[in-house]
């Protein structure tokens, strides 16, 4: 349903510009929208960078904060998904005492079980690291809790889109070309995109 609030990630493709974090946060603030994860990293493209943004939302209300970015001048294209339509992970690190994780033969079988390996072993406590879907890493979080965890951290969330395919060449197009005066509306992925044209 349009107004039933779920999950979802907006993905937005942008010139790497000073502020644009800035105003886009005012976006979501402005209509009190609480953003659960928010990370930011370079695209494929050289000079292109993506915003990867996590909220709860109805459809409706997502669909019009995606427009709202759009008409940043620096964001080239942003995307809403679903779970369901994306490929996504998260990475999650616990700090836990020596003394109490050596003496336990489980907790190693515990470690192997959600794929955790060590990535700091120091005299008083040992670093693991793992990734995966929230509920995965909050599980191991909880696992761990009896066997002395002092400390614990997640990542924000990196997400691949499942269909889109031929956008990496959009990307290097928006690289090479200078906008013109003509705005050309196309179906993209189901969604509505303005392309420049010269």
């Amino acid at each position: 349903m349009e107004n039933e609030k779920q999950e979802f990630t907006i993905t937005v493709y942008t010139e790497n510009q000073v502020g644009l974090l800035n105003r886009i946060a005012i976006i979501f603030s402005r209509r009190k929208i609480n953003v659960e994860s928010l990370n930011t990293s370079p695209s494929e493209v050289p000079g292109i960078h993506r915003f990867t943004i996590v909220v709860v939302e109805s459809k409706e209300v997502v669909i019009k904060v995606v427009r709202q970015i759009e008409k940043q001048v620096e964001v080239l294209k942003a995307y809403y998904n679903t779970n369901d339509e994306i490929v996504w992970q998260e990475l999650a690190l616990y700090k836990v005492l020596s003394d109490e994780i050596t003496e336990k033969v489980k907790v190693e079988r515990l470690l192997r079980e959600f794929g955790a390996r060590a990535v700091a072993i120091r005299k008083d406590f040992i670093v693991f690291e793992t990734t995966g879907h929230r509920e995965e890493t909050n599980k191991l979080m909880e696992a761990l809790a009896p066997f002395g965890l002092v400390e614990f951290v997640r990542s924000a969330r990196v997400a691949i889109i499942k269909e889109s395919a031929g956008f990496h060449e959009k990307l290097k197009d928006f690289e090479k070309r200078e906008p013109g005066d003509e705005l050309i509306e196309n179906e993209y992925l189901g969604k509505r995109e303005a392309v420049f044209t010269m």
